[in-house]
């Protein structure tokens, strides 16, 4: 049993026997529903989010992804870190926490997702008669809401974030605003981005570390809300060949929007693609997440072989078009490390 947090939503999971498939659904349902949330408990939970966020300090490489969120979206909830602050977790009340429980914790806000060896009608029985037990289904009027549908544009440019920190490595994240989650381009950033840092095989890998050993880890990634989305390449590297690694990055992405992908390396994308995210699904637990943010997000189920023709069905065209679009922005940019005083000055010039 865990749960984990991500920028717009909770997951609360079990993983357990077939068998043993009642008893799961009995005790998650029950903390959704009826929860104490003790004083107590609270300080003790307190001192564990306390050590998870020294743990994640300790990881520049975490703290990176984290500074360009703030970087791309200011002081917002996208841009704030997920785990809170010291000062933050530390002025937590169990009376407040209380009221949050009290207000979003019931069923009109919930997904309930099951992926292995069960049966959909079964698992609704057991969790309607959970629910009910705890007194949850009582409003015959409740339904549940629509995925949430946001309607701003986050667009930033030539931002830099710089913290100082004495580590072995430079870790940078270079990037610029991506796309929503509903944006139907998104197949298509998708395997733009698959060719560009998805793999050893592409172009940042390529470049920055099969040519030229610049980095160890070396990749691109996308990150798509409600309301916007980033698209962001980050790299590890010696502080004194930061402006190196920054500058073929650069570089590649200005190419890309400009000139576009072959064909050749648009179809690779495609099956690269394809074949991660069959991959991907194997395991329950991945089976159970996809489930229930499809539901989240979208407030509809996309079968692994609709997905699968969706990116089959992306033209080199509709790539072309994404990465002029996207790519065509100017990036900002978010660096620890110990970079001197000559080089933290060079790095507003690397997202001139």
């Amino acid at each position: 049993m865990n749960a984990f947090t991500a920028k717009e939503y909770t997951c609360y999971y079990a993983r357990v026997l077939d068998t043993d498939l009642p008893l799961a659904i009995d005790i998650v349902c029950d903390m959704l529903t009826g929860s104490l949330i003790e004083a107590e408990d609270v300080d003790a939970e307190r001192g564990v989010i306390l050590e998870e966020i020294a743990m994640t300090e300790d990881d520049p490489g975490d703290v990176v992804h984290d500074l360009f969120a703030k970087t791309m979206f200011g002081d917002t909830p996208l841009g704030r870190p997920v785990l809170g602050t010291v000062d933050t977790v530390e002025a937590l009340s169990a009376d407040r926490i209380r009221r949050f429980y009290k207000k979003h914790y019931d069923p009109t806000h919930l997904v309930v997702a099951a992926a292995g060896n069960v049966d959909h009608a079964t698992v609704v029985r057991q969790v309607r008669k959970a629910f009910e037990r705890a007194g949850a289904l009582s409003r015959t009027d409740a339904v549940p809401l629509a995925p949430r549908d946001g309607s701003r544009v986050i667009r930033t440019a030539g931002r830099v974030e710089h913290l100082n920190r004495k580590t072995e490595q430079a870790h940078v994240v270079l990037g610029m605003p991506g796309l929503a989650r509903t944006d139907e381009r998104r197949w298509a950033l998708g395997v733009l981005n698959t060719a560009l840092g998805g793999g050893m095989s592409s172009r940042l890998f390529q470049e920055v570390r099969e040519k030229r050993g610049l980095a160890y880890s070396v990749y691109s990634y996308t990150s798509s809300f409600a309301d916007c989305g980033l698209f962001g390449v980050y790299a590890g590297c010696r502080p004194a060949q930061v402006h190196d690694v920054l500058q073929i990055c650069r570089d590649e992405l200005e190419k890309v929007a400009a000139d576009g992908l072959p064909d050749e390396e648009i179809a690779r994308a495609v099956g690269q693609l394809s074949g991660s995210t069959v991959l991907g699904l194997e395991d329950t637990g991945a089976l159970m997440n996809r489930i229930g943010k499809s539901e989240l997000a979208w407030g509809d189920h996309i079968s692994v072989d609709d997905m699968l023709a969706k990116m089959a069905a992306v033209t080199p065209d509709e790539v072309r078009a994404v990465a002029a679009d996207v790519l065509g922005h100017r990036p900002s940019l978010s660096v620890i490390g110990p970079l001197k005083d000559k080089q933290a000055d060079r790095l507003h010039a690397s997202v001139a």
